[in-house]
């Protein structure tokens, strides 16, 4: 563990919000220039030891801050993020760079354009310094990757960051600037924001345009508070017509975060019936997580699980057949470079029938149909975001087995198949200082509502350890 040190007492600027960032710079306390120099030197500390980078471009970086130093000197910013640092994930395409989905298989082509999420946050004057790590193919929650150096988590770097939004949660928690960007298909952005000590919100399914588009796959921000989490989604909700299944644009007000717990009723999801068991530590934070909202006026209900074993082996198999018909396609020098993990657990699904891959895409509606009759008696659910507190920086999965590589996203992995909006929020500490999630639910299309809760929560859940320092050198 990484313990603070004496000089680091005062506030870097590259550990301040994004919300800090734009009034220091309306103020005219400091530049986006000077923010971007502190934060190139942060990086350049930590960096080798995390990994967590893709495409690194400090020049290109110091250009964009140059001009937006002289936007904020003139009086007249860009746009809400004009001059902020943010990531985007490997997978979310930013023009003229490849994107290698994490995969040394993947042939490397300069994109032609933004996704629409990169391109939001350009428009915004957000400054796009890097692009960040993830597993092949996006399909583990882990910073292992055939293509990309192992991405190490910050806390302690013997740990996992978790993933696929793996650069993304160790470039958040180190302190890369106030802003990163994520996907999450099954937790992966909701797992590292939980094995990362972070905020990391899976929007409901349309909210945020993305593409390419598909079933239960949302772009979404990891960031250290739920103010910059709110920020960031005022600008990624805005449309883009490339995506078909983008929700119709909606007036939300994202800076209206007051919410009450008084009088809600909660759901308190611990014990699945399915998947890994619940290590005492996270059962112990997620049930101090239900007692301070209960102690805010919350009517707390103890709840089961939605996911059965039948649908989560479903998915499984559905997501087996998908990746299958992506590996089946390469070459055999070029599958020979697909990390053996993903290979073995892909090239399983060629065994499959059709009627299997049917049976396992229809569990997505079973699983859609649970959560709705869930959410007929409940406004929120209450969960870990994972089972277990942490694992290995080396392991593909918790598990590191293919044959169960889904055994830990069975609090997360419903909410993308349901398209219910869920936020992954730091809710305590093991013996040992590592942060532990907490993971708030919401109805459909709920996401200020979400994010509500978690600013809530933000004030119930007491003192939080500083965020962890390089090693020492």
């Amino acid at each position: 563990m990484h313990k603070p040190r004496a000089e680091d007492a005062v506030t870097s600027l590259h550990d301040l919000s994004a919300v800090d960032l734009i009034a220091g710079y309306r103020a005219k306390q400091f530049s986006p220039s000077e923010v971007l120099e502190d934060l190139l030197a942060h990086i350049a500390v930590w960096e080798p030891h995390l990994k967590a980078l893709y495409a690194f471009d400090p020049e290109g970086a110091r250009a964009a801050a140059k001009a937006s130093t002289a936007r904020w000197s003139g009086g007249e910013p860009s746009g809400p993020l004009d001059g902020v640092p943010v990531t985007i994930k490997d997978n979310i395409a930013t023009k003229g760079v490849p994107v290698p989905l994490g995969a040394a298989s993947v042939t490397l082509v300069p994109a032609d354009k933004d996704a629409p999420p990169a391109a939001r946050l350009r428009e915004a004057g957000a400054i796009i310094f890097a692009k960040t790590t993830m597993p092949d193919y996006g399909m583990l929650s882990s910073g292992l990757s055939s293509f990309h150096a192992l991405a190490r988590n910050p806390w302690d770097l013997a740990k996992n960051p978790g993933g696929s939004s793996a650069g993304a949660g160790a470039a958040a928690a180190a302190g890369y600037g106030p802003l990163h960007l994520g996907t999450d298909i099954g937790g992966s952005i909701r797992l590292p924001a939980g094995w990362c000590g972070l905020v990391g919100l899976k929007p409901s399914l349309g909210r945020v345009p993305i593409d390419p588009p598909y079933v239960g796959r949302v772009a979404g921000p990891l960031t250290r508070t739920v103010d910059d989490c709110a920020l960031m989604m005022s600008v990624l909700a805005r449309p883009d017509r490339r995506d078909g299944m983008s929700l119709p644009p909606d007036n939300i007000n994202w800076k209206a975060l007051e919410k009450s717990p008084r009088k809600l009723r909660l759901g308190l999801m611990l014990d699945l019936g399915v998947g890994q068991k619940l290590e005492k530590p996270v059962r112990a934070v997620a049930m101090k997580a239900a007692k301070a909202f209960e102690s805010a006026g919350a009517v707390v209900t103890a709840i089961d699980g939605i996911l059965t074993r039948e649908m989560l082996d479903g998915l499984d198999n559905f997501w087996r057949a998908r990746m299958w018909d992506d590996l089946a396609k390469l070459s055999p020098d070029a599958q020979a470079r697909v990390l053996p993990y993903i290979f073995k657990w892909g090239a399983s699904g060629a065994k499959l029938s059709g009627v299997d891959v049917i049976r396992g895409f229809n569990q997505t509606m079973a699983i859609r149909t649970a959560a709705a009759k869930l959410f007929y008696e409940l406004d929120y659910v209450i969960s870990p975001t994972a089972p277990n507190v942490n694992y290995p920086a080396e392991f593909a999965s918790p598990l590191n087995d293919p044959m169960r590589p889904f055994e830990h996203i069975c609090y997360t992995v419903p909410w993308n198949m349901s398209e219910n909006p869920a936020i992954s929020i730091n809710g305590g500490f093991d013996d040992k200082g590592f942060p532990i999630g907490v993971q708030i639910v919401g109805r459909r299309f709920d996401d200020i509502g979400v994010l509500g809760m978690a600013k809530a929560f933000e004030g119930l859940r007491g003192p939080q350890r500083p965020w962890p320092q390089p090693p020492a050198k």
